[in-house]
């Protein structure tokens, strides 16, 4: 297992125990990670879980789309986001990169946004929008791109497993033509790059242009 997959693995632990999926789902991510079940069961229970004895039985999801992680309810403060357009553009060796845009009427800069562990969703591309309506162009790049893209895989979960088998020097090279994309489209603005927990920083890997911050989703 390599270190984005032990992280991830600890992501889905970490959601069960936090109340956010049920043992079963947790236990189905992890297999798709290639945990077996002695060691899933043995994850779980370092991070805090009840033995299977002593926790709650949980329905099992019904369709894959019953599976996804819950959003957080209510509006963020802030402007409501400003809609984003699907773009695509030139990657490294001739690949094609997927991406949402969405364009500030009057940019002050302009923002690369890195999704978290479950690739493109709808909260990301919002998350472009926010910062559009706030005065910066922002480009979120799907880093499944050639995959396809997020919207090819079932399920969050297993968008996620994909993610853990990249290695780190593929992302670097999309997120910098994704730079490239950005600073095209706004033209002589100031570039910055925001993350949401997937592809922390470890050695080898470092952001392409300067970092704005973190996010980090907390249970609702």
């Amino acid at each position: 297992m390599t270190p984005i997959q032990r992280y991830l693995a600890e992501e889905v632990a970490l959601d069960h125990v936090d109340g956010l999926i049920p043992r079963r789902e947790a236990l189905r991510r992890l297999a798709l990670l290639g945990l077996g079940l002695p060691a899933a069961t043995a994850l779980l229970t370092a991070c805090g879980a009840p033995p299977e004895s002593a926790a709650p039985e949980s329905p099992a999801p019904s369709s894959p789309a019953a599976s996804a992680t819950p959003s957080p309810s209510g509006s963020p403060p802030g402007p409501s986001p400003l809609p984003t357009e699907p773009i695509t553009f030139a990657g490294p060796e001739g690949t094609t990169l997927q991406a949402a845009w969405a364009a500030a009427e009057d940019p002050k800069g302009a923002v690369l946004v890195i999704h978290e562990n479950r690739g493109l969703t709808d909260h990301i591309r919002s998350v472009a929008g926010r910062l559009a309506a706030s005065g910066y162009s922002a480009l979120a790049l799907d880093l499944l791109s050639r995959e396809g893209g997020t919207a090819t895989f079932a399920d969050s979960a297993q968008a996620t497993a994909r993610l853990g088998e990249i290695d780190d020097a593929r992302f670097v090279a999309d997120m910098k033509a994704a730079v490239g994309e950005l600073a095209r489209r706004a033209d002589g603005a100031k570039l910055g790059m925001m993350g949401c927990c997937c592809r922390r920083p470890s050695r080898g890997c470092r952001p392409p242009c300067p970092s704005t911050g973190r996010c980090r989703r907390t249970p609702t």
